[in-house]
């Protein structure tokens, strides 16, 4: 286990990933391990961990996946397996290194995918709970097509400067992302299997208007899940739930988390 600060950066495997540790550390509450999109990182989140660990008062750990952010980077292309070689060979690890003891994780777009992945993978009684918000579960015409004009944009106007202000290497980010999700042999990627091994209750939050994503994504939740799935579908709001209505999604967001959590604690009590 290694000590964390309020950021700083932890060895996991071959890469040096950024992070942000707010409030208590794991040995001390629950903790809300939060997984952003995929152009995300740390900085991006905003002031969204810092609300969530003030509305509910759990420590809150924010990372930076390799290649984002300020964590070091990985070599182009990244294989088709990306969401679930990070599900399943860094979070055991890095969950080990955080010292991580019981919470939940939260997760958006990519990141709510990864998420999936590691519940529906790892047999881990220390994650009570998942938030999944706009997540990924198969490919759509509609990602693709946002994608592949994102892409257009990338190229064409400011939004490389615009990234590039929060990646060390705005191109690796970027493509790593971009290309992958592109790549024709991508388009059969799929994680029904995973959902049918999922035994923590879920979250999903999604804007009616996602343009990454439709609620077939939450029809599939419901039909491969054998554990609870509570679903906040929301009127007027795209891909980012937490930047378009931010009050909203915090409070179904730490409303989640609280219950689940103290549900938890107290079923442990009465069996003790």
């Amino acid at each position: 286990m290694q000590t964390l600060s309020d950021q700083g950066f932890l060895d996991i495997g071959p890469h040096r990933l950024e992070y942000r540790m707010i409030g208590p550390r794991p040995n001390q509450a629950p903790t809300l391990v939060v997984l952003h999109e995929g152009l995300g990182c740390v900085g991006l989140w905003g002031d969204f961990p810092d609300k969530l660990q003030a509305a509910t008062g759990y420590g809150v750990f924010v990372y930076s996946r390799a290649g984002y952010g300020q964590s070091s980077s990985v070599p182009l292309p990244r294989p088709v397996t990306f969401m679930h070689d990070e599900a399943r060979d860094v979070l055991p690890k890095l969950f080990d290194a955080i010292g991580l003891q019981r919470g939940m994780l939260v997760g958006h777009s990519d990141g709510a995918s990864i998420s999936a992945i590691y519940a529906g993978s790892v047999q881990d009684h220390r994650v009570r709970g998942l938030v999944l918000m706009a997540p990924h579960f198969i490919v759509e015409d509609v990602s693709v097509a946002s994608i592949a004009e994102i892409r257009k944009n990338y190229a064409t106007t400011d939004l490389r400067a615009k990234l590039g202000r929060w990646h060390a290497n705005v191109d690796v980010a970027f493509r790593g992302w971009a290309e992958t999700w592109l790549d024709p042999h991508f388009r059969d990627w799929s994680l029904q299997a995973e959902l049918a091994h999922i035994r923590v209750p879920i979250l999903i939050v999604q804007g009616e208007d996602d343009q990454y994503g439709t609620v077939k994504q939450i029809e599939m939740a419901r039909e491969e899940c054998y554990c609870p799935v509570e679903v906040e579908l929301m009127a007027k709001v795209k891909h980012v739930p937490h930047r378009e209505a931010p009050e909203r999604t915090l409070s179904v967001v730490a409303d989640f988390c609280t219950r689940i959590l103290n549900e938890h604690e107290g079923s442990a009590r009465k069996l003790a």
